[in-house]
């Protein structure tokens, strides 16, 4: 596909392009936040409080393992295509994720959706990139953030609004018109023509990926609770995750048509970029899954205000994410990030301060900051790794820099979900003789405490508070790692001469420019 076919005999469009672009980024975005603020209402209706975390760890593992297969395939085949098609699936998944009847089909579907959803942030940013210049790019990012912001309030907004006046329900069939909404704009406006390059994509590969993370999730969210840490199911398909994943790295070594090139990694700004988005996967992830049970299940706020008090994070982003073009341009890609680092870091440290006595006021705080953080590490990031390669590689490079941020996401779900549950088990079990055959499982703490004694339901908020405590010093610890990697990201982000014929971009010219451009 030649950039000029869409940089020019379709600039007039663009705006139209970015209105179907933004509905779909507002998809990906509504989903996450409108789930996290409607847990305890799933959890109520379906029970299983310890399998809730594969709400988010299922969706997260079938999005992270199709994103560099979606890249790949929008750099051979085109973006068009692949992005309604995602959307398709995504749409499906919804439907179906309504009418889910117990919580294994609820997590089945959740699955789906997240194949769909593979394909929704990488490919808009892949476009957007496609249809600007380095310089407009950030302001394009901070109004692809902005909708994001909007969509991540409107999100727990409106699964408060559903929890509380209609059902849970609700906050999956919303995703529907806006789905089809989203597809129709895209077929409607958005014009290329991809030149179609016969090439092998690395199917292998993916399978190899998807086995190798599901098991290592596998293990990080069952160890602790349903299994011992010792025992021979967590020794077993453990080991057998970290060997799956060593072959996916082997193969990607020698495969022509590599799932997810390793000579990504092999350059150093974009090996940071991609570890820096993991970290950003990871805070963000951690806080949108357990915040809003920590605000409802500890401060006792309403469904509607715990959304809010989240909701607080994506406006900070997007106002970041707006703000980091004029910045970047300045100081440079590196330093800007450097800066959100250190705002995402204190972000962190204020969530893993807040005690059971805290003021609630500490929760947006919280938020704000972390949030403002975030938006001025993505941002840079994803702009910065898009500006030092040609057309023919900047879907996979996307990929790889999105495919990072959700891999964090994924291993925080897992991770994060194995402490929450691992503490609130212990609690329970460790609990006084005399209380013990008052305390529900685990899986019902949520529904013990409208349903119990006063005691009781008291004992079950300490140890809520407890696990979500301990979730959030995972959380500061990331922030702290991610500060570190950002810091050796190098100051100069340089071109990146294409490698391969294979690899060659089908418009050279603008690989030329935007290597002028790098900052």
């Amino acid at each position: 596909m030649n950039t000029d076919v869409i940089t020019a005999a379709h600039r007039s469009e663009r705006g139209l392009v970015l209105a179907g672009l933004l509905l779909a980024i507002g998809l990906s975005a509504m989903d996450g936040s409108i789930v996290a603020t409607a847990v305890p209402s799933v959890v109520a209706a379906l029970g299983g409080v310890t399998q809730f975390p594969w709400l988010f760890s299922a969706y997260l593992l079938a999005s992270t393992v199709t994103i560099p297969l979606y890249g790949k395939l929008a750099d051979q085949f085109g973006r068009k295509r692949l992005l309604m098609a995602g959307s398709a699936i995504f749409i499906l998944g919804s439907a179906a994720s309504g009418l889910a009847w117990n919580m294994p089909s609820l997590i089945l579907f959740r699955a789906i959706q997240g194949i769909g959803a593979g394909a929704l942030l990488p490919l808009a940013q892949t476009i957007a990139g496609d249809l600007y210049t380095v310089e407009e790019r950030g302001r394009i990012q901070g109004v692809l953030a902005s909708v994001w912001g909007i969509s991540a309030v409107l999100g727990p907004l409106a699964g408060g609004l559903f929890t509380e006046f209609l059902t849970w329900r609700w906050i999956f069939f919303v995703n529907v018109p806006l789905g089809i909404a989203a597809i129709a704009v895209i077929a409607a406006f958005f014009h290329e023509r991809p030149a179609r390059r016969v090439v092998r994509t690395d199917y292998a590969g993916a399978a190899l990926l998807v086995t190798g993370l599901g098991a290592v999730m596998l293990v990080l969210l069952e160890a602790g609770s349903a299994w011992g840490w010792s025992d021979a199911r967590t020794v077993g398909i453990g080991a057998c995750g970290v060997l799956v994943i060593g072959a996916f790295v082997l193969r990607e070594r020698r495969a022509d048509n590599p799932i997810f090139p390793l000579w990504i990694l092999g350059n150093r700004t974009l090996a940071c970029a991609t570890l820096a988005m993991l970290v950003v996967g990871l805070m963000v992830l951690g806080v949108s899954a357990y915040l809003p049970t920590f605000a409802q299940s500890v401060f006792a706020a309403t469904p509607i205000v715990a959304g809010g008090i989240f909701g607080l994070m994506s406006i900070a982003w997007a106002s970041s994410a707006a703000l980091s073009g004029r910045l970047y341009m300045k100081i440079g890609f590196r330093n800007t990030a450097l800066v959100g680092s250190l705002f995402a870091t204190c972000g962190a440290l204020i969530f893993a301060l807040i005690g059971p006595s805290s003021s609630i006021m500490l929760l947006p705080v919280g938020c704000a900051v972390m949030g403002f953080g975030c938006g001025l590490i993505s941002s840079p990031m994803i702009v910065g790794a898009q500006s030092i390669v040609d057309w023919g590689r900047r879907g996979v490079v996307t990929g790889a820099v999105a495919f990072g941020q959700s891999l964090g996401g994924t291993v925080s779900a897992a991770l994060m979900g194995s402490v929450f549950n691992t503490s609130l088990v212990r609690w329970i079990t460790s609990a006084p003789v005399s209380l013990r055959p008052l305390l529900p499982t685990p899986d019902h703490a949520v529904e013990a405490l409208r349903n119990s004694a006063t005691h009781v339901a008291s004992y079950v908020r300490q140890g809520l508070y407890l696990a979500v405590h301990r979730v959030d010093l995972g959380i500061f610890a990331a922030a702290a790692v991610g500060l570190g990697i950002v810091f050796l990201t190098p100051r100069k982000f340089e071109h990146i001469p294409t490698a391969s014929r294979a690899e060659a971009p089908l418009d050279r010219a603008e690989g030329a420019r935007e290597a002028s451009s790098a900052v």
